[in-house]
């Protein structure tokens, strides 16, 4: 005859062999999908720079000033909100019938364009402007700690770890595209949000483009929508006497633009 022990102890071996199948099969079940991601991850390649080789199209012709470009670089990198702190902005243009030309660029184009009086007007555009990523870069010839330097698929970065905040390279940048970042204390420009660009995404900026002003690619695959860009418009860049071969192309741009 069994005893209360005897019944109590079968009682917990069949629970026991009733449970345990369940979390066996979670175990396997957890154990093929790291298998499956592992699998994924070996058939996807890691990102590689020495194959690409990146620039930025920009078409003023279809920029209507809305500044969503610079709104989203902001929330995006996590740009300081005061004012003169961007890493892209649009600038507006105004050329009046005096023959002068008015600049303006109220919180990056972030905060809109005020009307404009249209007879003492000829024309008004909209130009968005951001670090040009040159090849022949001043800032990183300047900079005596070697922070600034290119990458290989040629996007200019900034190594905050060395940066020293010696302002060289805001002061040697010809297009006004760094600033002092007021908490780090160290240079701050667009990378094309190189975060992204490793992910196979394209920067902030030209994923919220309204009207497609801003084109992205690689300047060496000829399927790239840049390079369709840079064939079928007649191309310029910003300040090109100073042969530092910005790689942020204009197309059709006007003669008012420095």
């Amino acid at each position: 005859m069994k005893d209360a022990d005897s019944d109590s102890i079968e009682d917990r071996r069949t629970f026991l062999q009733k449970a345990l199948p369940a979390p066996v099969a979670l175990l396997s079940l957890l154990q093929g999908q790291d298998r499956k991601a592992e699998s994924k991850e070996e058939s996807e390649p890691a990102y590689n720079p020495a194959e690409h080789y990146y620039g930025m199209g920009i078409d003023p012709g279809l920029c209507i000033g809305c500044g969503r470009c610079a709104e989203a670089c902001k929330a995006e990198n996590d740009v300081p909100r005061e004012p003169f702190y961007f890493r892209t902005w649009i600038e507006r243009y105004v050329v009046q019938t005096s023959g002068e030309t008015v600049v303006t660029s109220p919180d990056g184009g972030i905060a809109g364009f005020s009307p404009v009086a249209e007879a003492d007007v000829l024309r008004t555009f909209f130009v968005p402007k951001l670090c040009n990523h040159c090849a022949n870069a001043p800032c990183v010839q300047v900079c005596p700690v070697g922070a600034t330097f290119i990458t290989p698929d040629g996007v200019v970065l900034v190594d905050k770890d060395y940066c020293i905040g010696c302002r060289y390279c805001i002061q040697a940048c010809p297009y006004g595209a760094r600033f002092l970042h007021p908490v780090t204390l160290t240079a701050e420009k667009c990378t094309f949000c190189y975060h992204r660009l490793v992910k196979g995404l394209v920067p902030a900026c030209v994923e919220v483009c309204p009207t497609q002003a801003r084109i992205f690619g690689d300047l060496r695959q000829r399927r790239s929508p840049l390079h369709r860009f840079m064939r079928f418009n007649k191309i310029q860049v910003l300040k090109p006497h100073l042969n530092a071969e910005p790689k942020v192309f204009y197309a059709n741009l006007d003669g008012e633009v420095k």
